[in-house]
């Protein structure tokens, strides 16, 4: 099939990978209907894939993964740099030399027998000055379903790219023979190369996603002057109408996709407040023309976890899922060919086929204390299905940034929400990010685990440089650098109960934080940052929480933080001589105020 583009370094580049993996047939997509349709069809014959219910859940697939294949796998994902410090203490290195070496024969002929899929595809709307063009090569029908949903994807991606750039990111996948020991996820940060090998679980083949939009793009905003973040984009409109948008980072199980599709209380929709979703995992950061720091979602879909979402939990992400989406690893209810998790209701199927391809008695299996649906299945759905998408979405000058939030899974340290005095001391707030575990059978106490920005395992680079490319960017933003905000949800009482009711009363939260962006609002200085004065933060119609209960939210135990400062210090300690002197500095700036 003749190839989509005139550009020689795409094409170059394609046939080299043809004569590595030698496929029998090699398909472009072009992204049309028709061709996705013949795909589908395809897929579903072979078995890879099998429709669902039409009527209840249009256009809808499901497909499993092998029981080895079920999550990303940290330990062979690599950064493969020229020098081994490029990558910093927090990644996987090896010499790319040594790696391409190590692979290279493994790809050879691997697609024998097989049909190679090249895909072009935008990372951001198409001509969008943020957006950036990937392809990748591949022999899963599955990664071109879900690239379809996740990206914006065929011909038209190449109108970004034009005939003569060779800024195009390579990613090369097999599922090869889905061994976990020959399993790799390689990235080559200064090549623009991503090479994938023996998995076919989306997290580690959808190229786009974290592999280009974070590990890669990471790199590339460091050299270029903008920022790829691990943060959703959430723009909060105001009774008057006005809309005022912020991004937000968690470690994993702190309620990122919740945030990012909240729905406001009562209290706030009466009064005709709205929240639109723009993004709920990857945020594309640059200046604007007015000095401003805009985003884009670089992505086109949502790869969400399916057990735990249900209307109560996330009404928005569920609805989501609807139409056109494709399901990984949950369970099937034979009985009407539709999908089932845990937590989606209290009725599991009786008439169940588990994750695994096992027909089951549903109730019993559950009872028997098995899962129908893998703790880490997925669903892949168009972003177009929110109820909540931001009409802002596909801007290709993104959306104006007001704020930024950390936030982490503290039962006691952390108080529901404070202000960094500025953007140096905001990056520190982010650099000391982190969720602990509990242990309450043995009462061990909570293991404290540091994930930056919610970068840890997704930072293409050395962390410490990474760090310095965050304070970088506060100086060129200025004064119009967005305010840093913390917050933790998950302040627990002496039995272990959480206080905060979180979900969609999160947003009294967003409310001060916006009210502070706006300086309506004072705040009282702490020794870690400025907090609300306990009445400025609104409790109207919640159930057994006052004021006096948000003071109590608000506490900053300076024993646990003097506590807190030995960790930092001991995290710090990793970064050597790459940990920024401002950030050393703000520590020991934060040990004089706690003392």
């Amino acid at each position: 099939m003749a190839s989509l583009t005139k550009n020689p370094n795409v094409n170059k580049w394609v046939e080299e990978m043809i004569t590595l993996t030698k496929p029998d047939k090699v398909v472009w997509i072009d992204g049309s209907k028709e061709q996705l349709d013949e795909l589908r069809a395809e897929a579903c014959a072979t078995g890879e894939m099998i429709k669902l219910n039409e009527e209840k859940l249009p256009g809808c697939l499901y497909h499993r993964t092998l029981p080895n294949d079920v999550a990303r796998v940290e330990d062979r994902t690599f950064i493969c740099s020229r020098r081994k410090e490029d990558a910093g203490p927090t990644n996987n290195w090896c010499d790319p030399k040594e790696m391409y070496a190590k692979l290279t024969p493994m790809y050879d002929g691997v697609m024998k027998g097989r049909t190679m899929y090249v895909i072009p595809y935008s990372m951001g709307p198409i001509g969008s000055p943020l957006a950036k063009v990937g392809v990748e090569v591949t022999d899963s029908i599955y990664v071109v379903l879900n690239m379809a949903i996740m990206t914006r994807m065929g011909t038209q991606a190449f109108k970004n790219l034009g005939d003569t750039s060779d800024d195009f990111v390579r990613g090369l996948h097999s599922k090869a023979d889905v061994n976990p020991e020959n399993r790799y996820i390689v990235q080559f940060p200064e090549d623009n190369t991503i090479w994938s090998i023996n998995s076919a679980y989306g997290g580690n083949v959808l190229l786009g996603k974290k592999c280009f939009a974070l590990r890669i793009a990471s790199y590339q905003g460091k050299n270029e002057g903008w920022m790829a973040e691990h943060m959703l984009i959430l723009g909060i409109q105001k009774p008057n109408g006005e809309i005022k948008y912020v991004t937000a980072a968690f470690p994993s199980a702190c309620g990122k996709t919740n945030l990012a599709m909240l729905i406001p209380p009562e209290t706030y929709t009466k009064k005709g407040y709205k929240v639109w979703t723009v993004g709920d995992d990857i945020a594309w950061l640059k200046p604007g023309e007015d000095g401003r720091l805009y985003a884009i979602n670089p992505e086109n879909g949502f790869f969400g976890v399916a057990p735990g979402t249900n209307e109560n939990s996330n009404y928005n992400a569920l609805a989501s899922t609807k139409r056109n989406t494709i399901f990984t690893n949950v369970a099937i209810n034979e009985d009407d060919m539709t999908v089932w998790w845990e937590k989606l209701d209290k009725n599991p199927p009786v008439h169940a086929i588990e994750w695994k391809g096992e027909h089951v008695n549903g109730p019993e299996y559950v009872a028997a204390g098995n899962k129908l649906a893998h703790p880490n299945s997925r669903f892949t759905a168009p972003a177009e299905n929110c109820p909540c998408i931001s009409s802002e979405f596909n801007n290709p000058k993104g959306v104006p940034i007001t704020a930024m939030i950390f936030g982490g899974r503290r039962a006691k340290t952390a108080p529901l929400v404070y202000q960094s005095f500025n953007w140096q001391h905001g990056t520190f707030v982010g650099s000391i990010m982190a969720s602990e575990t509990t242990a309450a059978a043995t009462g061990a106490v909570g293991v404290v685990r540091r994930d930056p920005m919610a970068m840890l395992p997704f930072c293409g680079y050395h962390m410490g440089d990474y760090w310095a490319h965050w304070l970088e960017m506060g100086k060129m933003l200025g004064d119009k650098a967005p305010k840093i905000f913390n917050v933790n949800w998950f302040r627990t009482d002496d039995e272990g109960n959480f206080i905060w009711p979180g979900f969609g009363d999160n947003m009294r939260v967003l409310d001060w934080i916006l009210d502070r962006c706006e300086g309506v609002v004072d705040a009282v200085e702490t020794p870690i940052g400025y907090e609300p004065k306990p009445e400025d933060i609104n409790v109207e119609g919640l159930k057994d929480i006052d004021t006096e209960t948000i003071r109590g939210l608000l506490t900053v135990d300076k024993d646990l933080w003097k506590e807190e400062t030995k960790g930092i210090e001991e995290f710090y300690a990793k970064f050597g001589d790459k940990l920024p002197k401002e950030l050393a500095g703000e520590l020991k700036a934060l040990e004089e105020r706690l003392a």
